[in-house]
């Protein structure tokens, strides 16, 4: 009897109804998922419980999550975001449907700097592109629509939670450093489709030009913003050093032994990426003890949410982990002859489908280790195996009909959500689960192990 299998699929229940249905926090849900993982340990339980809360204690990537979480609330709070929204729009925000580039633009720019939630991506962006996109001649549907879709971006690129998860799902199958590459360049794939399905709009709807009155010019946003250019650093610098030819170079010189490898991105960007901030954005930090407390104070509420999310999510994932999970897995693979394709189309349906009600990250805790296991297990290679997993749980921003970001991007717009529904499905999910599909079977390009090392 596969009892792990039926352990995870208990597990996915009770977080789906707890959260969903119940409309508790997914902190709790966790909680009482791993819980309910612990009963089919039987009289172990103690002790697998006791194991896997050391496991989950000891994980970097617990620790390395609160250093994202942190990262984003700094840059969010010094307003560096504002001033590169700035720039974005001053730049291109008098082209032709220039409010939808603009959106497009700013969540991938949020989305790599500070890996945000995709409902979080749809207020920041939308609260400024939103009306400005109304104002200009597109209906409150279309750019309600527009603005739920970018908000995936949140989750596409890197640095991300998802990201993190997965990669601790992984272990030793790959390093940071690839799938920091790998799932950049898919989030550029998904970059570019959004920009097309911009212009696309642009030409069916009939958007004209617009004055741009109300913005400043490029020069003057250039002057204002210009130094948080240079927050991108934080990613390009631990990166450069460790994969590519720069990296290389190093290593060719003999004199850093094997302590490049030792690098983790996971660790460094975000202090770097809090290093540079705290320099360019010198001004707008606190200047006394109380302002400093107010100012970290306000972080506490993001380190509780994904500290306990993701804590519980490793304690869960190791107790499926002993009960023989990857065992009951590959059992199944073997004893179902179907096509790659189609096991790569079933493992992405099922991911799109849990996203839907979810988030990305909790959606990857509930089913990620089982798909990974799967896809691997039927001969994917494992890095396109993580890169395809987390773009297909980056359609949760645009997945109806409990997606939050479709209702903050209604909220913002005055659409109905009804009215967004279809188009969010057809025009950015169905296009996005695609791609993690030829992602994974090795027709979509993303750089692999191999071709990093060929940089």
């Amino acid at each position: 009897m596969p009892i792990a299998l039926i352990a995870l699929a208990v597990f996915i229940a009770i977080i789906v109804i707890w959260n969903v249905v119940a409309k508790r926090n997914m902190g709790e849900a966790m909680i009482l998922g791993f819980l309910g993982t612990l009963l089919f340990a039987g009289f172990n339980a103690p002790s697998v419980a006791v194991e896997a809360v050391v496991e989950a204690s000891t994980s970097e990537v617990l620790y390395a999550a609160a250093g994202f979480v942190f990262m984003t609330h700094f840059i969010e709070k010094t307003g560096a975001i504002s001033r590169l929204v700035q720039i974005l729009s001053s730049s291109i925000g008098k082209v032709r449907g220039g409010p939808a580039l603009v959106d497009a633009a700013t969540s991938g720019a949020m989305g790599a700097l500070v890996g945000g939630s995709n409902t979080g991506n749809a207020a920041a962006s939308g609260s400024i592109t939103g009306p400005w996109m109304v104002k200009s001649g597109w209906s409150p549907a279309r750019a309600a629509t527009v603005i739920a879709g970018n908000a995936g971006l949140g989750a596409a690129l890197p640095p991300s939670a998802s990201m993190i998860i997965m990669i601790g799902f992984a272990g030793s199958l790959v390093t940071t450093s690839q799938v920091y590459l790998a799932l950049l360049v898919a989030g550029i794939y998904q970059v570019i489709w959004r920009l097309i399905l911009t212009f696309w709009f642009v030409y069916k709807d009939g958007i004209k030009n617009e004055s741009g009155d109300d913005q400043i010019p490029f020069a003057q946003a250039l002057k204002n913003g210009w130094p948080t250019l240079f927050i991108v650093l934080g990613a390009l610098i631990p990166i450069a050093v460790t994969v590519g030819p720069l990296a290389n170079a190093l290593v060719a010189t003999g004199k850093y032994g094997e302590s490049l490898d030792s690098i983790s991105l996971i660790k460094w960007i975000p202090i770097l990426a809090i290093l540079i901030t705290a320099i360019v954005c010198w001004k707008e930090l606190p200047k006394t003890a109380r302002g400093w407390w107010e100012f970290m104070e306000s972080s506490i509420p993001q380190f509780f949410t994904i500290g306990v999310l993701l804590f519980f999510a490793i304690a869960a994932s190791e107790v499926l982990d002993i009960l023989g999970l990857s065992r009951d897995v590959e059992g199944i693979i073997e004893s179902v002859n179907i096509p790659l394709w189609l096991l790569v189309t079933l493992v992405g349906l099922l991911v799109v489908l849990v996203a839907g009600p979810l988030s990305s990250t909790a959606t990857l805790s509930a089913v990620g280790q089982v798909s990974l296991f799967a896809l691997i297990g039927a001969g994917v290679n494992p890095l396109l195996a993580v890169t395809a997993m987390l773009v297909f749980a980056s359609t949760e921003g645009s997945s109806p009909p409990a997606s939050g970001s479709i209702f903050v991007a209604c909220g913002i717009t005055g659409a109905k959500p009804e009215s967004t529904f279809i188009p969010l499905l057809v025009y950015y999910v169905l296009p996005i689960f695609i791609l993690g599909v030829l992602i994974a079977i090795g027709i979509a390009p993303v750089p692999t192990s191999e071709m990093s090392a060929a940089l």
